[in-house]
């Protein structure tokens, strides 16, 4: 069943469409409608839940008169504003956060490189908790209730990758990732050991980009190109301490699948990194080539 999220996206992008059809800037629209340009922008985008009301008010601007095809719109709008299942983890996930899992959870590929961490659908729950445990390290409260509540979050949302038609998962992570010896020489041992497993799915490929690789584009920044069956464009998500930044604009969508080439060009291969991963499993991650 598709996210809110991306139902949202859907939404958005069939009424940019109309309103291109109709021959109106965004402006324009926005003037005839009573709204800002910048609501225009966030409804196009998929970025905010939308009114029923604002619905059939474009689609009146933009001509649409066919019962059936109103229909269809509104369904669409009243499926977008439903909950999804991370909502019921809103005190610990954040609102920008939120976002993210929703176009995950409808992702037909999934491309990532890592600088410092195994991606989220890659962990192991001890590992998931020491990263928490780590990051929350200077708050108040009950630490533990929190890290355990948002590490059974993470693990609910592995289960993309485990549905019956998962999407294709390529992941690229820095030698640096997995040198780190998180949560302790067990913990990483076990995260070692899932990955070595994971890199064996015909839907996920797993590459190692060796220090030896020396400088590349990607030095500064992690990030994750999401792309979706039946919602055109892509999403680039880029994330930060405290807020996060999806960039949609076709030049840069390009500009970071280039350098996401570019990574998968120079790391090892698939088969490589898989042995490489379960000789430093079997080495520890301090030790090894």
């Amino acid at each position: 069943m598709d996210s809110p999220t991306v139902l949202r996206r859907r939404l958005g992008s069939e009424l940019r469409r109309l309103r291109e059809r109709t021959g109106l800037q965004a402006k324009a629209a926005a003037d005839a409608l009573q709204f800002s340009a910048t609501k225009v922008s966030r409804i196009e985008s998929g970025q905010t839940t939308l009114k029923e009301s604002d619905v059939r008010a474009m689609l009146e601007l933009y001509g649409v008169t066919d019962a059936a095809e109103l229909h269809q719109f509104i369904s669409l709008t009243r499926r977008s504003t439903q909950r999804g299942w991370w909502h019921d983890f809103g005190d610990t996930l954040p609102d920008w956060f939120q976002t993210y899992v929703g176009l995950e959870a409808d992702s037909a590929r999934i491309r990532t490189y890592e600088t410092e961490l195994v991606p989220g659908l890659l962990q192991t729950p001890d590992y998931a908790r020491a990263v928490f445990r780590a990051s929350l390290a200077n708050q108040d409260g009950d630490i533990e209730e929190i890290v355990n509540r948002r590490a059974k979050l993470r693990m609910q949302r592995q289960e993309v990758i485990n549905r019956p038609e998962p999407p294709t998962v390529w992941v690229v992570l820095s030698e640096s990732v997995l040198r780190r010896p998180v949560g302790g020489p067990e913990v990483m041992a076990q995260q070692l050991k899932f990955l070595a497993e994971l890199a064996q799915r015909p839907n996920i490929t797993l590459q190692i980009l060796p220090f030896s690789a020396g400088a590349h584009a990607a030095m500064s920044m992690a990030f994750r190109i999401l792309s979706f069956s039946d919602v055109p464009g892509e999403i680039v998500y880029v994330e930060a301490l405290t807020s996060s930044l999806y960039i949609e604009k076709e030049s840069d969508i390009a500009r970071h699948e280039t350098v996401f080439n570019q990574l998968a060009a120079t790391a090892m291969t698939p088969e490589e990194s898989e042995s490489w991963i379960r000789r430093l499993e079997t080495e520890g991650c301090g030790h090894g080539t």
